[in-house]
């Protein structure tokens, strides 16, 4: 059983990620990650070096995440988080869920895995395009 503790600051980890996001703050959501972290989307897996590249081609908005569900077993963890993302210039949305893993580290815990699933108007949840123009390749 996790303690509240560790659900405070995995909670604590995952509203940083989306003010980092909200604020285009790519030093702050790295920072959110562990070193050797991936994040999963549109078919592809990005390492966190591309983070800055991959986040720069995407659109800018409001970043708003759900509070997760958490499975911790002592210093890993998982969990799955649903999100909303408004873009900032047509308030078009995106909704969805993460699905992470967690990894407590001498820094404390940071996201060792992210994978996105978007849930479409047709109620469909799927990775996301693949061949999304502007967006880098891993």
């Amino acid at each position: 059983m996790p303690t509240t503790d560790d659900v405070v600051e995995i909670q604590q980890l995952l509203a940083r990620y989306a003010l980092s996001l909200t604020q285009n703050d790519i030093e702050g959501l790295v920072a959110v990650f562990a070193p050797d972290a991936t994040y999963s989307a549109f078919g592809d897996t990005y390492t966190l070096d591309r983070f800055p590249e991959l986040v720069g081609a995407a659109p800018k908005g409001l970043f708003l995440g759900g509070i997760p569900v958490l499975d911790i077993i002592g210093d890993t963890g998982k969990g799955t988080q649903p999100y909303c993302f408004v873009e900032h210039a047509t308030h078009d949305m995106r909704i969805g869920y993460y699905r992470d893993t967690y990894l407590r580290t001498n820094l404390g815990w940071r996201l060792q895995t992210r994978s996105s699933t978007f849930i479409r108007r047709n109620g469909t949840h799927d990775a996301g395009r693949p061949h999304d123009v502007g967006r880098p390749r891993p």
